[in-house]
């Protein structure tokens, strides 16, 4: 199990940015390119392994990445996982739209190509063994948009985000951990994959209302009278269709409004060091540091203090 590695384009100069970001690229998984507009080009990278799962955290501004076929014994796969924005997918032939919540697993060993908006997303490569053997119709899978709005969906992309958080407070030579991890996550990615058919269905039009509902959140995190009837007024509809589109994809108004805050925040702690804590949480919408303070560390797991200095260069 190795350490988080973490690439970012700041301090790289805006000509060199894209060139450099493509050897990021490269690196942490073997012939992956991007292309993007060079010259505003932003982007955030942490890799991380753990026992056969490659893993990437990953936000950009708008991009296209594509891959090259990989040449290696060991059959693989790989899994992308939208946090954030939108993506389409291509890969033999098939051509996949992902939303927030939504995955895709395909082959390394075909190209690939993914045009994605303003986005974070996971990306996990790992053998493909281990998930055949749980999957046996996985080949029928391959390249199609596996739905994030079922309740297996929801708990396997909590585990990620989860195992992220405990990153670094693990023993990277407790081998029991690490076969666990590995254990947890093809049983949970399995069962993820075999209900993606079976949620309730959506919509197009409600997969509209949602993106649009969390663009409403992203622009308006610093107001603190941001709500449920906030986001009504901006769509155009009642504040009971925006509970009952949240309701859907397994939450609420008032937790998407709140998780979207610390993820900013979080952010901000560490990209922006001068900035003080209460600075920084007034700035996403909190009007008590001390309130901001408990839900942060609940969320995850340390104070804003501490995941600042755990997460300094």
């Amino acid at each position: 199990m190795s350490s988080i590695a973490k690439f970012v384009t700041d301090g790289v100069a805006a000509d060199d940015r894209l060139r450099y970001w493509n050897s990021v690229a490269d690196e942490v998984f073997c012939g992956t390119f991007v292309n993007a507009e060079s010259q505003r080009f932003e982007g955030e990278l942490w890799s991380w392994s753990v026992g056969d799962l490659d893993m990437i955290r990953t936000r950009s501004v708008t991009a296209s990445v594509g891959r090259r076929p990989l040449d290696t014994v060991e059959e693989r796969v790989i899994m992308h996982m939208q946090w954030r924005g939108t993506g389409q997918h291509r890969q033999r032939g098939q051509e996949t739209q992902l939303g927030p919540g939504d995955f895709v697993i395909g082959s390394p060993h075909s190209p690939y190509q993914f045009d994605l908006s303003p986005h974070e997303m996971m990306v996990v490569e790992f053998p493909k063994q281990g998930l055949l053997e749980r999957v046996p119709d996985l080949e029928d899978r391959l390249a199609k948009s596996l739905s994030g709005n079922s309740a297996a969906a929801r708990v396997f992309n909590d585990f990620l985000m989860s195992l992220w958080r405990q990153a670094d407070g693990t023993d990277p030579l407790d081998g029991n951990w690490t076969e666990g991890v590995n254990r947890v996550f093809y049983d949970l990615a399995a069962m993820a994959i075999r209900d993606a058919g079976r949620e309730n269905p959506v919509s197009e039009q409600e997969i509209r209302l949602r993106r649009h509902a969390e663009a409403v959140i992203d622009a308006a995190l610093d107001d603190p009278d941001l709500r449920s009837a906030t986001i009504a007024s901006e769509l155009g509809t009642s504040v009971r269709s925006v509970q009952n589109l949240f309701a859907k994809a397994g939450t609420t108004p008032s937790a998407a409004i709140l998780n979207r805050r610390l993820e900013r925040a979080a952010e901000r702690l560490i990209t922006d060091p001068k900035a003080t804590i209460t600075d920084i949480a007034f700035a996403h919408g909190f009007n008590d540091s001390a309130y901001f303070t408990r839900c942060f560390r609940q969320k995850f797991g340390i104070s804003p203090r501490d995941w600042r200095m755990g997460n300094s260069d």
